[in-house]
């Protein structure tokens, strides 16, 4: 009799999933700017976790004897026209920066991929409801789309989270549509179509997993416009409000007197763009890890 192997023998999912994660991890460290990109995420995940030990003063406390202060030893990075330590303002604005890109991801993800692969999967008039409804959305840019969303719903970081959200989801779509309708036709797809499968299983359990690593890679690319577009609502004093540290308010707020104080401007400027291309170079990082001959010759 043949021997069957024994269940215990058989490679986990859990355990290839942790492999395939590492693997990902540590071809993003071999790149340089992958690695440059991935370390920056790495400080400002560490920075808003640990921002109330990392800081030196209370960001929101006003000292009007110490206003403009250049920086140096009690304030690294200075004061502003309050007296507020812009080094401290900066760590706990990094706790903004991360609540806006977590949720936008958490929104803009799932409704992308949904919208793209049923668009993709059916096809007909489903696809053309949705595309066109989609094309609505991507013929305006993004900045004015959310302009036009905060003024509506009123200026607060909740509703700059939820208009970029609104905005940022059609680029999604149309990723996943057009990697669901190459692999639609695809045998295996074909095969569990004629085991009675359902739509909506085949498009959860054989579709979306084949479209996750490119609307993944997509995400991370689009983290740096949403960054930009939350700075920029922040900016015009639609998206955070006085006194939360956001990196586009403390822009805003020192515009004024950055010819004799330029460290009121610069800093959090230098941490927009920091963050900025941090997502762009690890999004390249990602797309050449993901990628089945990068892969095959690993």
């Amino acid at each position: 009799m043949t021997e069957k192997t024994p269940y215990a023998t058989r490679p986990a999912p859990d355990l290839e999933w942790l492999r395939s994660l590492r693997n990902i991890v540590l071809y993003l460290a071999r790149t340089p700017t992958s690695a440059f990109g991935l370390l920056v995420l790495v400080v400002l995940v560490l920075a808003a976790v640990f921002c109330p030990l990392i800081a030196t003063h209370d960001p929101y406390l006003q000292d009007l004897q110490n206003t403009l202060a250049p920086p140096g030893g009690a304030h690294y990075f200075g004061t502003d026209e309050l007296g507020r330590d812009i080094f401290s303002r900066l760590l706990y604005g990094s706790r903004i920066t991360l609540t806006i890109i977590s949720l936008v991801t958490i929104v803009v993800g799932p409704i992308g991929l949904f919208v793209g692969t049923v668009a993709g999967y059916f096809g007909g008039r489903v696809d053309m409801v949705m595309m066109r409804l989609t094309d609505i959305f991507l013929s305006f840019p993004s900045l004015i789309l959310s302009l036009a969303f905060v003024a509506a719903l009123g200026p607060s970081l909740n509703n700059a989270i939820i208009a970029i959200s609104l905005t940022a989801w059609p680029p999604i779509a149309r990723l996943a549509r057009a990697e669901t309708m190459t692999i639609r036709k695809a045998d295996y797809i074909a095969a569990a179509r004629l085991q009675g499968a359902s739509p909506a299983r085949i498009i959860w359990r054989s579709v979306v997993p084949m479209c996750l690593p490119s609307v993944l890679i997509r995400l991370t690319l689009n983290m740096a416009t949403v960054i930009l577009t939350a700075a920029g609502l922040g900016f015009l004093g639609l998206g955070a409000q006085p006194p939360m540290p956001e990196w586009g308010a403390m822009i805003a707020t020192g515009r004024r007197y950055m010819i004799d104080s330029w460290w009121l401007v610069t800093f959090p400027g230098l941490s927009i763009l920091a963050v900025s291309l941090a997502f762009n170079l690890l999004g390249d990082g990602l797309r050449d890890a993901l990628d089945p001959k990068q892969m095959n010759r690993r």
